[in-house]
């Protein structure tokens, strides 16, 4: 429990420093143009709020989420969209204090979650603690698509380890996604943390690599940057392969960014 305490912690301090970023934004702002397509800071802050609604939903009524999948399963991406569009015409401090107040009943909700539990999601079921880090990862994403937006930087955390290690542990989800076998063997994986530490996945002998910044690695798997332009290497052809399909996200593949 402790580890998941831990997990919630760190989902709660994400949410907090994207808050504080765009809790004092001019309503002109909201509107302005992300790099998602189609997609404006409001957007992205009312996709997070919808997403962490179905979590709780996942969470607390498992029946009534197995109705909205069975609903979305027809066309998912649309399906997402559509309810991503409709939280978006609310006035920003709308937006912003259901933002809130999700974030704080999903916190409470995974905490609540018997161990050993699998929560239902659009995705496999998964644990309080592989929620709690999907969370942070989906956060993190939509939160560079608003830094970049608004021209700032923010400073990386020791919370990308939870985005690296997601992005790690969907490796194979990235190949049956397009249709292609996930390799056999495991890879070693060696990330550079903000601090100067080394993470590390998978046998250190491994012959297939993949070594770099970690802060480059999570914004490869969730295609908020090109991998050309990624301090980011990979040894042997089936990690070269998978630097170019990796996916942390939920969904068909994505378009990834020029």
């Amino acid at each position: 429990m402790t580890d998941v305490l831990a997990i919630i912690a760190d989902m709660c301090a994400e949410g907090d420093e994207l808050d504080r970023l765009v809790a004092d934004l001019p309503r002109r702002d909201w509107a302005a143009p992300t790099p998602a397509v189609g997609w404006s800071i409001a957007h992205q802050i009312a996709h997070l709020a919808w997403t962490d609604e179905q979590a709780i939903m996942a969470a607390t009524d498992p029946a009534g989420f197995g109705r909205v999948v069975r609903v979305a399963a027809d066309d998912p991406e649309g399906f997402v969209e559509a309810a991503t569009k409709a939280s978006a015409q609310r006035r920003p401090p709308e937006i912003l204090d259901g933002w809130r107040r999700g974030r704080s009943a999903l916190a409470e909700a995974l905490r609540l979650v018997e161990p050993g539990t699998k929560l239902p999601w659009f995705g496999p079921p998964m644990s309080a603690a592989s929620m709690a880090t999907a969370r942070i990862m989906e956060t993190w994403a939509h939160g560079q698509d608003v830094t970049d937006a608004l021209g700032v930087k923010r400073p990386a955390t020791a919370r990308l380890r939870h985005v690296a290690h997601i992005g790690v542990r969907t490796r194979d989800f990235g190949f049956r996604i397009r249709g292609l076998e996930p390799p056999a063997e495991p890879f070693h994986v060696a990330l550079r943390a903000p601090d100067g530490d080394t993470w590390t996945w998978g046998p250190s002998d491994a012959a297939q690599r993949v070594e770099g910044s970690a802060l480059d690695f999570c914004l490869l798997v969730v295609q908020r940057r090109n991998r050309r332009d990624l301090d980011l290497t990979s040894t042997g052809p089936d990690a070269d392969k998978w630097l170019d399909i990796a996916q942390a996200f939920a969904g068909p593949p994505g378009p990834g960014r020029e």
